[in-house]
This record gives structure tokens, sequence and C-alpha cells, in this order.
């Protein structure tokens, strides 16, 4: 069975006869299911062995899905880097890998979703002949009934999701800008599903972006255009060309290449970088612009002006709807980061800082010139009068705080200089802590090696009592070990008897190494093992928040295996950690599913039991 298929389309379709989803850049295929589960690709290729991870949550469900089979469903095979964006690179990657141990590690590293559209058979009988509309309701009572997720979330552990179905297009489209995803779908609400013929009943809408580039190469024979930017000193190529070009812009290009530019190997004519053109693409992956398309010249640009630098933005566009200021602004003059860079880095950190700091009361701490001369600085909890109608906040003991709970709300907050994020350990929705922080502080950051001492100690013991921990660097001089616990169950009290517990372990163990001794000035070359911070209205600096210091130093998530001899804290600048966030996935991805409740019972009930 091929799947039926987009009509491109330049605008949005309206009207209450449509309904909105959004487009995901993934593989598109129908997972059959009779007595085994098989997904299959639009062009016929069974796909089981490629995407492990599907057909293992196929099985963990079977149980409750079998009275519904045979079953045949449509969706989308994606790596989800927000609920709007799938990453495409992630999936083709994994569907060119063969090695059965090659797919397992790219498994634990980027797990992927089957985002479901659409439902074609239930319980053997077919839907396709049925309007769009009741086989949506269909589709939504299959996935309540089973327990399934009926929205896309990215940070959800169950593999199979429903998308998300909108009737105004204006709010899904705002959202896929926001969040940089590739595009839009239209739907008639009447439209049936037919095999393997390209409907205008469905309308994809691509979210271009528009990229500068300066023309490098003319291959005649096949008619492609080379387009690079600078990097540093140097061009490098980011596109090859040749859609979107009408006859006559293609001749004229063509003959400027020929009567000005030299004829390199065979038919291939290279040119002295000298003009400028605009190419519409969706993203930029292997080295090159996705579905790159001609769109305009820019033959007043100057060459220098198509940079790298500008690409990223260009990639990476900020709302339309918000106003930023100063975007040249130095903020680290040490790594040379503008404000228009810290910007982008929030962009790319969003999906990962977000879900930490979502509906926590917020202290913000604001660098008014960066990281340059005096350093001034002001810690924030209240939200300015100023502050946009978007802006969220929450009063409590007459303090209106901010609540972070979108990209918008960040990059608001990044454009006020808000270079620190620090939060609670609980949610405007829980009495109880969340989770339990240890905050490792050695006396210089050449005593780092003692963070790392105390982190590897607290693991084993964890390991020891079957909780599951995470570590990040403090951004600083130090280390933070976490431990997630289920909403309201555990109080200040419960985790204050744990964290005295393990404190005091440790420097009965080794009292050379590490102190619980609060004055600094008696801690003399200890790290100090900090349990009294762990209590209700402390704050701790949130994962991939940066940190107030001139190195532009991030408050990482590492992976455990990452902490070792080598590891130091100045590895993680804001550059190195988004080039980290591309090449791979985020060590707290699954710090909300483990919640350790009953491992941290049992815990509990051996230290009530010593005394």
């Amino acid at each position: 069975m091929k799947p039926m298929l987009l009509t491109a389309a330049d605008e949005i379709t309206v009207g209450n006869e449509w309904l909105y989803e959004t487009k995901y850049d993934g593989f598109r295929c129908i997972l059959e299911w009779k007595e085994e589960p098989i997904l299959t690709s639009r062009n016929g290729k069974i796909l089981n062995n490629m995407f492990p991870e599907i057909i293992h949550f196929c099985h963990t469900i079977y149980e409750n899905i079998k009275s519904n089979l045979p079953l045949t469903i449509d969706g989308e095979l994606v790596y989800l880097k927000n609920n709007f964006k799938s990453d495409f690179s992630i999936v083709q990657t994994r569907g060119r890998m063969s090695n059965k141990e090659s797919i397992s590690n790219h498994v634990k590293i980027f797990p992927c979703h089957y985002v479901v559209f659409d439902i074609l058979q239930y319980k053997g009988e077919s839907q396709t002949n049925r309007y769009l509309t009741t086989r949506k309701q269909l589709l939504a009572k299959l996935m309540k009934g089973l327990g399934l997720s009926t929205t896309v979330n990215y940070m959800d552990k169950r593999k199979i999701q429903a998308i998300d179905v909108f009737q105004d297009s204006e709010e899904l489209w705002t959202q896929i800008k926001v969040n940089n995803g590739e595009g839009i779908i239209a739907k008639k609400k009447t439209s049936k599903w037919v095999s393997n013929t390209r409907s205008i009943s469905w309308q994809k809408i691509k979210n271009w972006r528009y990229v500068n580039v300066v023309l490098t190469k003319y291959d005649k024979n096949n008619g492609f255009f080379n387009g690079a930017v600078f990097l540093d000193d140097s061009l490098v190529d980011v596109v090859t060309f040749h859609n979107g070009l009408k006859d006559e812009e293609f001749h004229t290009l063509a003959s400027l290449f020929e009567s000005n530019g030299t004829k390199q190997k065979g038919e291939v004519w290279g040119i002295h970088p000298s003009i400028c053109v605009e190419v519409a693409c969706i993203d930029f992956f292997s080295d090159y612009l996705r579905e790159p398309s001609f769109h305009a010249f820019k033959l007043d640009m100057d060459p220098q002006e198509c940079t790298w630098k500008a690409m990223q933005r260009k990639l990476n566009p900020l709302p339309e709807q918000m106003e930023f200021t100063h975007p040249e602004k130095i903020l680290w003059p040490t790594i040379g980061f503008t404000k228009d860079d810290y910007l982008l880095y929030l962009q790319k950190a969003s999906s990962h800082i977000l879900p930490f700091l979502h509906d926590r009361l917020l202290t913000v701490i604001r660098y008014p010139h960066g990281m340059t001369g005096s350093m001034e600085r002001f810690f924030q909890k209240h939200a300015p009068d100023y502050a946009p109608d978007y802006i969220q906040t929450k009063l409590v003991e007459d303090i209106n705080y901010i609540l972070c709970n979108d990209v918008e709300s960040l990059l608001w907050l990044g454009n006020q200089l808000a270079l620190e994020f620090h939060i609670p350990f609980q949610t405007i929705h829980t009495n109880k802590p969340t989770e339990i922080v240890f905050d490792l502080d050695p006396p210089s950051v050449k005593a780092f090696s003692l963070a790392i001492e105390a982190a590897l100690r607290m693991k084993a013991i964890f390991d020891h009592f079957d909780l599951t921990s995470y570590i990040k660097t403090s951004g600083g001089k130090g280390m933070q070990v976490y431990i997630p616990l289920p909403n309201d169950v555990f109080s200040y009290e419960d985790t204050s008897t744990f964290t005295q517990f393990i404190c005091n372990f440790l420097v009965e163990q080794e009292p050379q190494w590490f102190t619980t001794e609060r004055l600094k000035k008696n801690r003399g070359n200890k790290l100090y093992l900090d349990y009294v911070q762990h209590k209700e209205g402390k704050t701790i600096i949130a994962p991939y928040s940066p940190r107030g210091n001139i190195q532009g130093l991030i408050a990482t998530p590492l992976n455990w295996q990452e902490v070792k001899e080598s590891l130091k804290p100045s590895m993680y600048t804001i550059p190195a950690v988004l080039e980290r966030l591309e090449k791979q996935a985020d060590p707290f991805r699954d710090f909300r599913q483990d919640n350790n409740e009953e491992e941290f019972k049992n815990v509990l009930s051996q230290l009530e039991g010593q005394h």
C-alpha cells in the first residue's frame, strides 16, 4: 500500500472545511499490524530493523491493542527536536544503517518517534473511504484507549503518538515559525484516503528560510550552480542548486560564468566571488542547504556579507512579532560573542532548557553590559511593568514571578540580558521537591578533580540504592548531581535526611578531601558538599543556562561516562555546547521519566531504621 501524497502550495488554504497539522521532516511510512507490526516506507522498504525502538514499543502494547487488529495506520518516523520540528539528518542516518550494533547504539542516543496522523484499517475493516474527520475521531479513540499520547511531546518516552490537529491555521503557523519547523499541512475535512495519489485535498506549505550565498561554480553538464559563504577568510560551499531559476535568469548566470569566469575541469566554470543570490531552503544538513531553490539576485550585496554566521541567523530567524535591540552588542569579548549570538544559543538550546524552567518561579541575573568592564549585575525575580502580554507570571508572597514556559519568553529574557536562569526545586503545582540536587563546590577551578571524585563516589552510592542519577557542570568551578523525584511524594524533610546522610558519609570516608563546613574560611582546600542549599525557597542554576563569567561557560548536562580525570569546566563554552547539541542527544532527556519513587522509599526506610 503506497501512501496518499501531498500537493505543494504557496499559501495556506483557509476555511471551515479545512484542518491543519505540523509537517515533520522525517520518513513517511505506514504501519501495518496483523500478527506482527510492519513499518513500510513510501518506496516499499521494510524499516523494522532500522527503527527497532518503534517495533519494541509495539510489542509492549500488544496485549492492549490485539483486539483492534488487523490495524493499519499512516504516519511519519521522526527524531523530534521540539514538538514542531524533526531533524531529518538523524532519521536519514538511521535509515542508511545496516549493522545491528550500530543501530542499537544510535537508538540509545537518538531514539525516534512514530507520529500517527491517519487510520486506514481498524479491526480488519477499511477506513479509507470515510471522511478525514471520522478517521480522526476513530484514531483519537484508539490512542486514548491504549493510553497513548494524543498530542506530540518530544520528551515523552511513548514512541507512538498522535499528531496535533488545529482548526486555526494562524495559531499553528506561528508555532511552526517560532520553533523552526518544516511547514504546515492543510487537509480537507471531507477528504478520503486514496493510495498513491497526489491530492489537492492534502496541501503542504513549507516554512522557507532564505540564505544569501556567493556563487562560485557553474557545471555546464547539468546546469547546476554552487554557492558558498565565508567562514573566517575561506569560502565554504553550502549549496548546489538549479531549481527556481527562470530560463532568462539561468541564461544570464550561465553567460556571466562563461564570459567572466575561468574554465576548470571539464565543463565546470569558476568565477571570482562577486555574484550574490538568495536561496530558499528548509534547513541545513550534511554541510548543504536542504531542498534549495533560487529565490532572487542580490546584485548590490557585498560578497563579504555572505558569512557562516549570517547563514545561521537566516536558518534560525527570530520571531517576527518580537522586537530585539542592539544585536551586535558584545557580551563575551573573550569568545567574541554578541547579543545576537546569545539569542541564537537560546533558540538552539530552548528545547533542552525549557522543560526545566517550565512552571517554576524564575530568578534571573541580568548583566546590562555583558561580561565587560565592571561586569555589573543584578538579580530579578519580579516581572517588570514593561513585560509584554505573552510573559506569564505567578504572584507569590508579593513577588510577581516570571514563568518562562515558551521560546518567546526565553528570547525576551535573553534580549533583557538575563544571562543566568535560577530555578527552585519544585514547580508552581507542587508543594514538595521534584528533584534532589547536590552542589559539589571545590575551593577553586584548579581543584576541579575533587568535584569529579565526589561525583563518582556519589554515583556509586546511588547505583547501590538503584537510584537513577544525573550529572552536570555548574558552569563555574564545580558540578551538580541530580536525583529526579515524583511530584508531591517526598518532603523537604525527607530529602534533607538523605542529603545530610550522603554528605556526612563522604566526609567520614575522605575527611582530607571533603567538608560540610558552611564558612569558606574554615574549609581550607577541601570541596564543600552543600546539602543545606536543598530546601524550599532556594534555587539552583538551570541545566543549559549560561553563567556570568568571561569564558562564556554553560551549566552543561553530561553523560556519566564523560565524568573522568580529563574533564574540565573550560570544555563547555557556549560555542562548544552549541556544537555538542548538534552532535549528540541531551543527557537529561529522560530526566522526568525516571522518578525513583520506590527506590527512594526504600532508601528512606533504611535510613530511618538506623535511628
